[in-house]
């Protein structure tokens, strides 16, 4: 079978988008904590004529990250991988440093940071097979990807934001790691800095007053995502900003 591509950190928003952009190429697998983040894109994917299966995942815990992506193999008869996306994020909370809980800072670097090691550990192996596939085959399939969702918080520590920050500055140094371990064995790793309010269900209250290019589009990053796999080995891509054009910066 053809190979794959896996976002982890699924849910009605960015992670759709990009599930649904890859899925036009790709079997996807689907990950999240809460199967009602993943079963209605499943049934939608596969019924539009894509294939997708998803997998209640806990990115946090090594022996769930590591019977996912078992699972995918299973699943889908490949252990090449075409692109992994890691949109997986902790808790968003703005709290006083003095408010903090060692439980808070904890919860974040679960899965933003410990969360992102875990899946690029799984995901690695996979997309070198890839690359050896997409080598020997020519320019006709992209270079294997692996990207990571980062934030304004990534290159940016706020007042307030020091869990929710300090684990995206450390998934921002993993990302860029593992890009220099890897890019020589030919597989392209990015990180996203996701500039401002992304326009999701969530946050359809957020910026009522302003247009609507105040707010960034999901599908627009997922289709930034998909730029960045199309990427030749000559011209990658390690870290790109995505901001909708009245974000002030």
């Amino acid at each position: 079978m053809s190979a794959f591509a896996v976002i982890a950190g699924v849910g009605p928003g960015t992670g759709s988008a990009v599930a649904r952009r890859f899925a036009r190429a790709y079997p996807v697998a689907l990950l999240a904590r809460n199967p009602d983040n993943f079963t209605s894109l499943v049934d939608e994917i596969n019924a539009s004529g894509g294939q997708a299966v998803g997998i209640s995942t806990d990115v946090s815990s090594e022996a769930s990250v590591k019977s996912a992506f078992a699972q995918i193999k299973e699943k889908f008869g490949s252990e090449r991988c075409a692109a992994a996306v890691f949109n997986a994020s902790g808790p968003f909370q703005r709290k006083s440093l003095l408010e903090l809980t060692a439980d808070d800072m904890s919860k974040s670097w679960d899965v933003s940071c410990k969360g992102a090691f875990l899946f690029s550990q799984s995901a690695i192996p996979l997309l070198l097979a890839q690359g050896s596939s997409t080598s020997s085959a020519g320019a006709e399939q992209h270079p294997p990807t692996l990207i990571f969702t980062g934030a304004t918080a990534s290159v940016k520590s706020n007042a307030h934001m020091s869990s929710f920050s300090t684990a995206k500055y450390a998934m921002r140094a993993l990302s860029q790691s593992i890009a220099r371990e890897f890019a020589p064995q030919g597989v392209h790793v990015a990180h996203a800095v996701i500039d401002g309010v992304i326009d999701i269900p969530r946050t359809k209250d957020w910026l009522k007053d302003q247009p609507a290019e105040a707010k960034i589009s999901a599908d627009g990053i997922a289709e930034a995502y998909w730029g960045l796999h199309v990427q030749p080995r000559q011209a990658f891509t390690n870290e790109i900003d995505i901001r909708p054009m009245l974000e002030k910066w």
